[in-house]
């Protein structure tokens, strides 16, 4: 069974979005599922501070041994931070999804986060 925590929220394509203590910036990542349905992960391709996205776009790429996946933005906004360990350190992401793995921080647009999950739909979701 995939750790998903009760505080986040989620898309069905597998990214979560978590809250920080600045009300619009939210936190970017792939969740426990997705980072143990892709393998070892390799390499990651994020986007730069200041670009912007509508929710749906695609962001990035995550390439690991067995597969490549795009990764899509749960949220419209503008990135405001990158985390740069992932670009030495890709392997965070599946030691530590919602910790040291994750991806982005988003200023988000306002409206720009509606048609997330809770916890308990994502779990449905996967049939967990």
């Amino acid at each position: 069974m995939s750790n998903i925590p009760a505080d986040l929220r989620y898309t069905k394509e597998h990214e979560y979005v978590q809250s920080t203590s600045e009300g619009d910036v939210v936190v970017i990542g792939i969740t426990d599922y997705a980072q143990g349905e892709l393998g070892d992960i390799v390499y990651v391709e994020l986007p730069k501070v200041g670009a912007t996205y509508g929710s749906h776009d695609v962001f990035g790429t995550v390439e690991a041994v067995k597969a490549v996946s795009e990764l899509f933005m749960p949220v419209a906004g503008e990135v405001v931070e990158v985390n740069g360990r992932l670009d030495g350190e890709p392997a965070l992401i599946n030691n530590d999804p919602y910790g040291d793995g994750w991806m982005i921080k988003v200023r988000v647009a306002p409206g720009g986060d509606a048609g997330l999950m809770s916890a308990d739909d994502y779990r449905t979701q996967l049939g967990e």
